[in-house]
This record gives C-alpha cells, sequence and structure tokens, in this order.
C-alpha cells in the first residue's frame, strides 16, 4: 500500500493511497486551502495520483468527503 507518508505531527495533513486514487481531481478542486495536487509519477493503475504539497491544509476534511473511493483518503493529525 503505497501512501504518502507524513509523520504525525499533530498538524493536520491529508493521507492519501496513491496506488488507489483514480486521478478524478474532485479533492483538489475542493480543496479551500489549495494544497493537494498531482503527483509527477504514475501509480499502479498508470495514472497520477493526487497528493499533498506539505503545507496548508487545516484538516476540514473537505477531500475526504469529496473522494468516491473509500479509504484512499484520510485526514490524520
Amino acid at each position: 500500500m503505497a501512501s504518502t507518508e507524513t509523520p504525525r505531527t499533530g498538524i493536520p495533513h491529508p493521507v492519501i493511497n496513491a496506488d488507489e486514487c483514480k486521478s478524478c481531481m474532485r479533492c483538489i478542486v475542493a480543496c479551500p486551502k489549495k494544497c493537494l495536487r498531482l503527483s509527477e509519477h504514475l501509480n499502479r493503475r498508470g495514472v497520477k495520483p493526487v497528493e499533498y504539497s506539505g503545507e496548508g491544509c487545516v484538516g476540514c476534511g473537505i477531500c475526504f468527503y469529496t473522494c468516491p473511493e473509500p479509504y484512499v483518503l484520510v485526514i490524520e493529525k
């Protein structure tokens, strides 16, 4: 299970299962802080998955609720 690994810091951030992302970009469009982007690399499905830019997340969860695939995107603190 490939994911964007970010150490737990108490600061909210999205954790994305890159292998399961279908690159629909709904979370990118929905993010009010615009802290998600498409990766430069392809996942096992042959699409560029969404990745976290590394800063800006406020933990609102809009990306989580917008994602049509269960367990692809979660918010950790």
